[in-house]
């Protein structure tokens, strides 16, 4: 008989919403595949997760490079182990007037935020399917509901996986996986500042969500199998109205919320 261990398998787990999920699942045993690129946050988080009794692998991993997505595959592959939740959460942004942003930054998003996911989801929901069993949460963000000013490519990556999300959840309908679209408003992890965003309106004046009760939300709809959760009461209502709104008054509502509160010069 195949010795096949099951895990899940959790991107950017060592911080933010990320490492919360990664608790959840410690806390109903899960067995965890956590990748980060920070070696050091990966074995601090693996030892904190290995107490709940739980076998923790880690895996440091650049996935803002073309073949990061697919190596980790093949490792695992080759390691005979089964992954039966794929967690994609790594995500970045970069805060800025697209005209003044820096190219290569916002490329390296795009390859983060959307090809990496892409190849992850492709190879894992191929095994899923075949064998009729797997979940896979990706995050996207209401950032994806509405044109972003200041962060016209984040905005457009999250846009691409809420839809990729529905998309591919609708063609494997038939089957017993399930892939859900989490989306968080803006949450107090360190996104704002790896997107040199502190000096942004959102971040002076707003309030963050708890990423505990983002990943809360987020595991709970997964493991229902949901095809999408809106984390919070303000950001559903926000949502909601979004659908309703002319995508030119949501930019420029948006414009006013991301805008610097100061400025730098």
């Amino acid at each position: 008989m195949e010795n096949t261990k099951h895990f899940a398998l959790i991107t950017g787990a060592t911080s933010g919403i990320g490492l919360e999920l990664a608790k959840l699942f410690a806390k109903d045993k899960f067995n965890l595949v956590i990748v980060a690129r920070n070696e050091a946050d990966l074995e601090r988080t693996a030892s904190m997760l290995k107490m709940e009794g739980i076998e923790v692998i880690t895996f440091s991993k650049d996935l803002f490079l073309p073949d990061a997505a697919s190596e980790l595959y093949e490792d695992l592959k080759s390691q005979n182990i089964q992954i039966d939740v794929l967690v994609n959460d790594a995500g970045q942004g970069v805060y800025g007037k697209f005209i003044e942003t820096e190219l290569n930054r916002e490329l390296d998003i795009i390859q983060l935020n959307i090809a990496s996911l892409v190849t992850l989801t492709k190879l894992y929901v191929k095994e899923m399917v075949a064998r009729n069993s797997g979940k896979i949460l990706n995050v996207a963000s209401i950032a994806g509901k509405a044109p972003g000013p200041y962060q016209a490519v984040y905005h457009g990556t999250k846009a691409f996986v809420h839809s990729f999300s529905e998309s591919v959840r609708n063609e494997v309908k038939d089957s017993a996986v399930t892939i859900t679209s989490l989306l968080p408003g803006p949450t107090d992890t360190d996104f704002f500042n790896k997107a040199d965003m502190q000096d942004s309106k959102i971040v002076q004046e707003g309030q963050l969500a708890d990423p505990a009760g983002v990943a809360k939300d987020g595991y709970e709809a997964m493991m229902a199998g949901d095809d999408m959760v809106v984390s919070g009461m303000k950001n559903k209502i926000m949502v909601t109205l979004g659908n309703i709104t002319p995508d030119s008054m949501q930019a420029e509502q948006m414009a006013k919320m991301q805008e610097p509160v100061r400025d730098k010069d």
